[in-house]
C-alpha cells in the first residue's frame, strides 16, 4: 500500500506550473530590471552629450569661463609682435571646474543656465547645460580653452581659441541598482569632451546664433 502511494505521488503533476513559475520568476524580474537600468544610464548618457554640446556652443559666444587674468595666458608670449601679425602657434592651454582653478562664477552661472534658470528659457533666450540635463551640477563642469593659432594680434574680438567643454566626477543615478549594490552608484559617466572655436568671445546681448 506504501509503494502505491509512493508510485502515485511521483507520477502526480499537479502543481508543477506553479513551480516552474516560480523558479522561473525571478529571473525574468531581474532582466527586467536590468533592461529599465540600462536604459537609464543609456539615457542620461545622452543627456550628457547633447548637454556639452550646448555648452561649447554656449561658451564659443560668451565671456571666457575662466578668470582674465587666466585667459591672458593664452597671448602672453606675443614678445614684440605688432598689431596684425599672425598669432604665434606655440601650444597654451587654460582650464577651469572640476579638477582644476575655480571658474568665474557668474559666467560659469550663465553657461549652465543660458541666463535665465534651469529649466526655463525666456522667450529669445538661449538653452544651457542644466537645461538640457537638470542633474549636471556646475562643480562637475570643466572648461578648457587652447590658442588655436588662428586670427591675428590685436583682433578686436580678442585671440581664437579652442574650447572643450567636458564632464568629470558626475556618476550615472541608477532606479534601484545603487540601492541594492552601491558600488553601481560610483560608474562615472565618460567625460565626453566636446570641442569647438570660438567666435567673439563677449556675452549675446539678445540671442546667440
Amino acid at each position: 500500500m506504501v509503494k502505491l502511494q509512493q508510485m502515485k505521488f511521483r507520477r502526480e503533476e499537479g502543481g508543477v506550473v506553479l513551480v516552474e513559475t516560480m523558479m522561473t520568476m525571478p529571473i525574468v524580474i531581474l532582466m527586467m530590471i536590468a533592461m529599465v537600468e540600462v536604459g537609464m544610464a543609456v539615457f542620461q548618457w545622452n543627456l550628457t552629450v547633447k548637454a556639452l554640446q550646448v555648452g561649447a556652443r554656449l561658451a564659443a559666444v560668451s565671456d571666457p569661463i575662466v578668470e582674465a587674468a587666466d585667459y591672458a595666458i593664452l597671448d602672453s608670449d606675443y614678445g614684440a609682435l605688432i598689431p596684425g601679425d599672425p598669432v604665434p602657434s606655440g601650444f597654451q592651454k587654460v582650464s577651469c571646474g572640476a579638477d582644476a582653478a575655480p571658474c568665474n562664477s557668474a559666467a560659469l552661472t550663465r553657461l549652465m543656465t543660458g541666463g535665465d534658470t534651469c529649466g526655463t528659457t525666456v522667450v529669445g533666450g538661449v538653452n544651457g547645460i542644466c537645461d538640457v540635463a537638470a542633474f549636471i551640477r556646475p562643480e562637475n563642469i570643466r572648461i578648457t580653452y587652447y590658442r588655436a593659432g588662428l586670427g591675428y594680434v590685436g583682433r578686436p574680438f580678442g585671440i581664437v581659441s579652442n574650447i572643450t567643454v567636458e564632464v568629470r566626477n558626475q556618476f550615472f543615478d541608477f532606479l534601484f541598482l545603487d540601492q541594492l549594490i552601491p558600488i553601481m552608484g560610483r560608474i562615472p559617466i565618460p567625460t565626453h569632451p566636446v570641442s569647438i572655436t570660438s567666435e567673439d568671445i563677449s556675452d549675446c546681448i539678445d540671442v546667440c546664433p
